[in-house]
């Protein structure tokens, strides 16, 4: 455990490297406000720290920068958030997917790094199905969701259906099962087999399977805003190898939808510092994220990504007011 002294030190330390992206000396650290230690005392806590793995000097100076170790314990026990003044900004309510790409780029425009926003779990529950027969054993399954998203799948069949067999098959689903969750369709269905000629439900099982594909593929959408944002970023623009790393993680969405996905099984803000874990497995990329909700319910996340040397208690503001907007603007639209 640390003492008040370390504590005090570390937490002007993390903040004087936040605020100037400077490795921070005893000298400077002797002159913060609050820390009357002279530089000797000051350099005797700081190899303290160092040990610890909170701190690490880089071999171009003599200054000292914190560790994910030492981001980690800043954020945990140091952290003071002042609530800010930001102008006023609301997210009407509209279109779900207008939603979320205005909150993508709210958070971007507030933060100035990137804004992400999982799109809302959609129903995996069907208005209106139909087939088509392409070929021998080949069907075409047509979904449409209560949405009205249409989706268009191909299966293959043990079987060669007839026009007749399939409108006969797309006609019992239809009438029995719209509106239902696919799971509740398979059960049922489950449940039903008895009464349906065999052919029939087993080309009715194949459409619910892919039918429940369908949605898991479209589900999960993310919406990235201000990428760019990263070049104005002097951790990233004076290391090309640093942003390329950032841009790949952008272009890899199902990697940020892994990791939006684990900080959306919480309630609240949570931070994931680079480096830390394989949670975040880029060193200088941190994430700041919320769930947020549809009429009380946890449907999404949304969140900051950024620098390490972020301001977290300016980010945790943006990203938990940006989830309350989201929350109230897809809650209210009819």
């Amino acid at each position: 455990m640390l003492d008040d002294r370390s504590k005090l030190l570390l937490k002007s330390l993390v903040e004087r490297y936040i605020a100037d992206g400077q490795p921070v000396g005893s000298r400077t650290l002797s002159k913060s406000p609050g820390l009357e230690l002279s530089p000797a005392t000051i350099r005797n806590v700081m190899s303290d720290l160092e040990e610890l793995g909170l701190i690490v000097s880089p071999h171009t100076s003599a200054g000292r920068v914190p560790t994910a170790r030492g981001y980690r314990l800043f954020v945990d026990t140091m952290l003071t958030v002042h609530p800010q003044q930001f102008a006023a900004h609301s997210l009407a309510p509209d279109q779900p997917q207008k939603v979320i790409s205005n909150a993508a780029h709210l958070l971007s425009s507030l933060s100035q790094f990137v804004g992400v926003v999982i799109a809302p779990r959609r129903t995996s529950a069907f208005r209106h199905m139909e087939f088509l027969r392409l070929s021998e054993k080949r069907v075409l399954v047509i979904i449409v969701s209560p949405e009205g998203d249409v989706q268009n799948r191909v299966i293959y069949t043990e079987v060669d259906y007839s026009p007749s067999q399939l409108v006969e098959a797309a006609n019992f689903l239809n009438s029995h099962y719209v509106g239902l969750d696919i799971e509740q369709v398979r059960e049922r269905l489950k449940n039903e087999v008895e009464i349906l000629r065999s052919e029939i439900a087993g080309l009715m099982d194949a459409a619910v399977t892919v039918n429940s594909e369908a949605m898991t593929e479209t589900q999960d959408e993310v919406v990235i805003s201000g990428e760019r944002n990263l070049l104005k970023v002097t951790d990233f623009s004076s290391d090309m190898g640093n942003l390329r790393r950032a841009f790949a993680l952008f272009e890899q969405k199902a990697q940020i939808m892994r990791l939006l996905d684990i900080a959306g099984q919480a309630e609240g803000v949570r931070i994931f510092i680079g480096g830390e874990s394989q949670v975040v497995p880029f060193e200088d990329l941190s994430i700041v994220s919320a769930p947020y909700e549809v009429d009380g319910k946890l449907v999404g996340t949304l969140g900051v990504i950024g620098p390490t040397r972020m301001p977290y208690d300016r980010m945790i503001q943006i990203v938990d007011i940006t989830a309350k907007l989201v929350s109230n603007a897809l809650s209210h639209h009819k």
